[in-house]
């Protein structure tokens, strides 16, 4: 009789599996939705009063806090919820060096989107 034997499958499967951080991005990704669920109804009633305004109005309009803020964080709460969401995406649909290339591609365009965004609206708003 082996020890394994009276190992329960519990203690058997513990340690196997993922890096452990499978939960800790789930919960962040839970965390980034419900942010989003908040914030993507706040951007839409604020950014709808402007659009089709000329330049100067636009420029007045994201001077405010409000607008400005809330525009930041669906930029920057968008953004990264969708690294996160893409890179879940990647590790479980493809291997090797292939993962690792694309997985670096999707955080580098992601956070470039991000930089470029937050720049248009800091141009804006000052």
């Amino acid at each position: 009789m082996d020890n394994m034997d009276y190992i329960t499958d519990r203690k058997r499967a513990q340690g196997l599996g993922s890096a452990k951080s499978g939960t800790e991005r789930a919960w962040a990704m839970t965390k980034s939705s419900v942010g989003l669920l908040i914030l993507v109804p706040l951007f839409i009633f604020t950014f709808g009063p402007i659009l089709g305004a000329d330049h100067a109005e636009v420029v007045a309009y994201y001077s405010r806090p409000f607008p400005a803020i809330v525009a930041a964080l669906t930029l920057a709460v968008g953004w990264i919820h969708f690294k996160m969401g893409a890179q879940t995406m990647l590790e479980d649909y493809s291997q090797g060096f292939t993962r690792h290339a694309l997985i670096i591609a999707v955080t580098c365009i992601s956070y470039a989107a991000l930089a470029a965004g937050l720049f248009a609206l800091v141009r804006l708003a000052l």
